[in-house]
């Protein structure tokens, strides 16, 4: 499989744990019921699967060939499309996280907090991957020279197996959480 394969078969991981996000919410809304440790985990899920297992292999991997590949249009995309979505994403979670601390804390208004970054993510990445797999890994497959792309799979691969466990973990960490949200 490609690198840019993997990396459109785990935005589908991200795709269903955005769907569990958006159950969960809907829970809090309708139950008042917040399991807070599911959404430790679910950060817990976005910072070290999807942030950290995957979005590593984009910026450090596929989108800095880009960068110096690519013309100015490859920059601009990734500069200022890709990237700045990525650390938008990243500050969502941050508030998202400070805002469940707030609620346990007794601040009940922080509910209101938690819905906004939760569901204000899942909408961001809804559209980031949409983005990634029609527009950004295509022009990429297009753009850059086969050699690029030979090299950006073979580092990708090295990844993978370095990192192999941690996938494992957190694929199953999201099955669990599919189980109690996905009825």
């Amino acid at each position: 499989m490609s690198a840019i394969e993997l990396m459109k078969n785990e935005h589908e991981y991200i795709k269903r744990m955005l769907s569990v996000i958006r159950n969960m919410c809907m829970e809090f809304i309708d139950n008042n019921k917040l399991e807070y440790g599911d959404f430790l985990n679910v950060i817990d899920f976005i910072r070290n699967f999807a942030d950290g297992h995957h979005h590593n292999k984009e910026e450090i991997i596929l989108f800095n060939r880009m960068v110096d590949n690519i013309d100015t249009i490859g920059e601009k995309l990734i500069t200022h499309g890709m990237l700045v979505e990525h650390d938008l994403g990243r500050l969502y979670v941050s508030n998202l996280e400070k805002s469940l601390n707030q609620f346990k804390s007794g601040d009940y208004e922080a509910k209101l907090d938690i819905i906004a970054n939760a569901v204000s993510y899942t909408n961001l990445l809804s559209s980031h991957i949409d983005k990634e797999d029609r527009v950004i890994f295509e022009f990429a497959n297009r753009e850059l020279d086969r050699d690029i792309l030979d090299a950006v799979d073979r580092e990708c691969d090295k990844y993978e197996f370095e990192n192999r466990q941690a996938r494992e973990k957190y694929i199953a960490l999201l099955e669990n959480l599919e189980l109690k949200y996905l009825k």
